[in-house]
């Protein structure tokens, strides 16, 4: 009688069945076009069409659709009537904001893992930091941002804060397009590692204060390398800088 049924279920219904392998399609589409936006190999402000997409990534219209609908309500790209799409454009201002936030909480992260941390775990995540890059540029943003990412979520697992984690995993996240824009279009490598040793040191001396001025002194000079590194990049593709371009002299 079940198979019956079966035979019988109408083509809506049907339909409905297969509806999981086009979503699964279009979420493997968001996540190749995402990486992509996120390590700027499509440029911010770049403008795209869905021909372009569809070629560049071997992925049908149904697919693309869904992809570029979640772009869109992520904020990574918006839509231009009539003439496809504009990836979101990355401003001096929104380096501001991110590392306003970034100082605001990893302070307060490191403070409240002093003590508490697995300092073999730091160690390893530590030198990945440090490891050998693969050849392409866009890569090694890639791999450094990954190895970096994982390091401060550590220390923010250890502070035991989870709306702390959540909100500094966002942030970071987020800047990870800030970090490709800066450092990978102008082809180089961020050098931050030194703060990190010393910040292990802290933490695991169970240090809270010297841990905290480490991290805030940490996070303060990658915001400026990194706004001097965005900015020259704006300047260096045609890109508006947009406001609080606040750039160092040196």
């Amino acid at each position: 009688m079940a198979g019956a049924r079966d035979e019988q279920r109408p083509p809506r219904q049907a339909a409905e069945i297969a509806m999981p392998e086009a979503t699964l399609r279009g979420a493997q589409a968001y996540d190749l076009i995402r990486r992509e936006i996120v390590s700027c190999r499509i440029l911010p402000g770049a403008r795209v069409t869905e021909p372009e997409l569809m070629d560049r990534f071997g992925v049908g219209k149904a697919s693309l659709r869904i992809a570029l609908q979640r772009l869109t309500q992520s904020g990574l790209v918006c839509s231009i009537p009539r003439h496809g799409y504009r990836v979101a454009p990355v401003t001096a201002k929104d380096v501001d904001e991110i590392f306003a936030l970034r100082v605001a909480l990893e302070p307060l992260a490191a403070r409240a893992a002093a003590g508490r941390v697995n300092r073999a775990q730091l160690e390893r995540l530590e030198q990945a930091c440090r490891g050998k890059m693969p050849a392409d540029v866009g890569n090694q943003i890639d791999f450094f941002m990954e190895a970096n990412r994982s390091f401060h979520m550590a220390i923010a697992v250890a502070s035991g804060n989870e709306r702390l984690c959540r909100t500094l995993s966002g942030l970071l996240d987020e800047m990870t397009r800030v970090v490709a824009l800066g450092f990978g279009v102008q082809r180089v490598r961020p050098n931050i590692e030194s703060d990190h040793m010393l910040l292990i040191e802290h933490l695991t001396a169970g240090d809270a204060d010297a841990a905290e001025q480490v991290a805030r002194r940490h996070v303060e000079t990658f915001r400026d390398m990194t706004m001097d590194k965005v900015v020259a990049s704006l300047r260096a593709t045609g890109a508006p800088l947009g406001p609080s371009a606040h750039v160092s002299n040196g």
